[in-house]
């Protein structure tokens, strides 16, 4: 098998195990291995191995009276609050059987337990099997526990998400803050690119490590030698511990093939992140739709447009919505594809293409028009398919799609990002002409003009929506008006009126989106004091301050601004283009800021030797296979961004696009200012 077609089926191939024990089981699985099991082709995967039900993993459900065995797989170490779950489920159950399967590897559970000897056994899975006989009430009874990485969700063939890991996001200056107040005077680190492993908090190197460990088991199984690359710090501390990963000396000494992994810190440029390009349907689709309850990507499509129900309070919640994880159909999986990296209007014309086509197949009495696709006539496409049952059937991957297309064309939410996006185009063009202070006092007048607004319906901007336009200049503020002392106080004098003004618009408000509710600590406007609104919003600059500061230690890629010239606008650099136009770059220059990350001696030897003799470098661009790994989210603008570079750069090269999740504008706010980067949460 070519380890291109290996990274496909990788995926599925992690599911083997779990699905070898579901034979008439219950089966408890958690938001994230759900997560990735949806992507791989959901809940049928599990009702055809044999699985009698699945349930949410929580501590309010139970087996029945007539279902003896279960199967839990969980996304975190077996100890803490996981194994009080587990505990809860089976003593309310009556199983004789249990099987657990974990994401996390029983190395890093003996690290869990401060365990740090290489043992042949595996102790702490066969003690938790000892506690689940216990649990159920008899030390007869069977139990299994053991490790499987299904932590991939394979969006396309080229693009895989890891769900289990969607809120490790690059540290940042506060964060550097936090662990040098507990390191003494003289260890102190000075900046984020000299934080090590061992400094971090025990939870977030368990994190890194299951990560690198999973990226091992894919390199494993297509039986490759990867060498690996970072640009940023975490990125750094997640390259080297993959590199020094201790089960994959033995798999590159015999590997055949190899290949190139690149990790790139998010934080590097959040102006991508946040930016409202306009040019991305999926992008305004993941905005507009409501989220699938406990997933971080997918969205909730309402199916009522293909039954004759009539939109009334009666109908709400009364049918399952619709998804835009199609993997049933060939059709279904390339029409996600096009949606997903190319243009908008490029997209919709697929869509409407499609859903032709699949009228036409089942004689449908389809009216053609040519022109200008609209939300009203997809809809009317997904209509005509509602009286055949079989025709509903035969293409439900496509139907969803369109509609999840149409509602997005025609929801309220729209003229906002349009709003957006002019924002973001004027502050582009400021950030050229004016110091930071000046353009931060252009937002003053948004945040005042309508201190109710929500900002859902009307254009208006909402405070959600500012908090993005805020990282966006920040992300860029740093090289686009370099500040002096003088030019910083001033800074922070309009900060302080920032600081005010969002102030008194937060405890104005009548509702509280959930951004609001997480970064203020309050669940409603009645409990927001100004202190808390204040404080919080004092943090929040703090965190921005930090955005500014994240290519402080890059010498090729520490700017994303072109300003204007005589005959040019300023214009937006995507850092991700930069990188890849240099590793593509046909003199094969060596990049300061693309970090090779070694494993073990004999690569020191050859940057030893090097002083004396030439020795040749490994270069991201040296294989054929090329893994980008994004640390913190990547869009669907970029994805297309990636495919471009490659084709017009290197197209013999094979690209694999990875990340931690896929990101909207309003995924940012909430990873910079109320994720706990330092403590993610591994069930502990």
């Amino acid at each position: 098998m070519l380890p291109t077609d290996g990274v496909v089926c990788f995926p599925g191939q992690t599911w083997e195990k779990v699905l070898s024990k579901v034979k008439k089981a219950v089966v408890f699985m958690d938001d994230r291995c759900s997560e990735s099991l949806h992507w791989n082709g959901g809940a049928a995967l599990l009702f055809e191995a044999g699985a009698r039900n699945i349930k949410q993993f929580s501590s309010f459900e139970a087996g029945g009276q007539n279902e003896p065995k279960a199967v839990f797989v969980v996304s975190t170490v077996l100890k803490g609050r996981t194994a009080d779950i587990i505990k809860d489920i089976i003593s309310l159950s009556h199983f004789q059987y249990c099987v657990v399967f974990t994401t996390v590897p029983h190395s890093l559970h003996l690290l869990a337990n401060n365990v740090n000897a290489d043992l042949e056994r595996n102790p702490v899975f066969e003690q938790f099997e000892e506690k689940l006989c216990e649990w159920m009430g008899d030390m007869n009874y069977t139990s299994e526990v053991m490790h499987a990485p299904v932590v991939f969700a394979p969006l396309t063939q080229h693009l895989q998400l890891l769900p289990a890991f969607s809120d490790i996001f690059p540290l940042l200056e506060v964060d550097l803050q936090s662990i040098n107040e507990k390191r003494p005077e003289k260890k102190r680190f000075g900046s984020l690119m000299d934080v090590d492993m061992h400094s971090l908090p025990p939870v977030l190197q368990i994190q890194i490590k299951a990560l690198a460990s999973a990226l091992n088991t894919l390199f494993e199984f297509i039986s490759t030698r990867e060498e690996s690359f970072s640009v940023g710090p975490m990125s750094r501390l997640i390259a080297g511990e993959l590199a020094n990963h201790p089960q994959a000396k033995n798999r590159r000494k015999a590997a055949p093939n190899k290949a190139s992994i690149v990790f790139v810190d998010r934080t590097l440029d959040l102006t991508g992140a946040v930016g409202h390009h306009g040019d991305n349907l999926v992008e305004k689709i993941l905005s507009a739709l409501p989220r699938l309850p406990g997933h971080v990507t997918d969205v909730q499509v309402d199916m009522l447009e293909l039954t004759h129900l009539k939109q009334t309070t009666d109908t709400n919640g009364i049918l399952a919505p619709g998804c835009l994880a199609q993997n049933q159909s060939a059709a279904a999986r390339l029409l996600w594809e096009t949606m997903l990296v190319a243009k908008q209007k490029e997209a919709v014309m697929e869509v409407r293409r499609q859903l032709v086509e699949a009228a036409s197949k089942e004689n449908l009495p389809i009216k053609m028009s040519l022109g200008r696709v609209t939300a009203e006539q997809l809809c009317s496409y997904v209509q005509l398919f509602r009286d055949s049952w079989g025709a509903l059937e035969s293409h439900c991957g496509v139907l969803q799609l369109g509609l999840a297309a149409a509602q997005a064309l025609r929801h309220p939410a729209l003229p906002c990002w349009d709003a957006c996006l002019a924002f973001e185009r004027l502050l582009l063009q400021a950030l050229g002409d004016s110091d930071l202070a000046e353009v931060l006092k252009q937002l003053l007048p948004l945040i005042k003009s309508s201190e109710s607004a929500t900002g859902s319906d009307s254009g208006e901007l909402s405070m959600d929506d500012l908090l993005v336009l805020l990282v966006y200049v920040y992300s860029m503020a740093r090289e686009a008006c370099p500040a002096g002392a003088e030019e910083g106080k001033h800074v922070e004098k309009v900060e302080k009126e920032l600081i005010g003004a969002l102030t008194l618009r937060l405890t104005r408000q009548t509702t509280l989106s959930p951004l609001l509710q997480e970064i203020t600590g309050v669940s409603g406007p009645e409990k927001l004091t100004v202190e808390r609104a204040h404080s919080a919003l004092e943090n929040m600059f703090e965190t921005l301050r930090g955005v500014s500061h994240a290519r402080d230690h890059l010498k090729q890629f520490s700017s994303v601004y072109t300003p204007s010239g005589g005959t040019h606008q300023a214009t937006y650099r995507p850092l991700l283009k930069q990188v890849l136009e240099e590793i593509f770059h046909p003199d094969r220059r060596e990049c300061p800021d693309i970090e090779h990350m070694s494993g073990g001696l004999t690569d020191l030897l050859k940057t030893g030797f090097s002083m004396f003799m030439k020795v040749n470098r490994p270069h991201p661009s040296d294989h054929p296979l090329l893994f980008l790994f994004l640390v913190g989210g990547v869009t669907p603008s970029e994805l297309r961004l990636i495919r471009e570079v490659v084709s017009s750069h290197k197209p013999g090269t094979q690209v694999f696009v990875m990340s931690t999740r896929l990101l909207r504008p309003s995924d940012v706010p909430r990873l910079l200012f109320n994720t706990d980067r330092l403590k993610p949460d591994i069930g502990v």
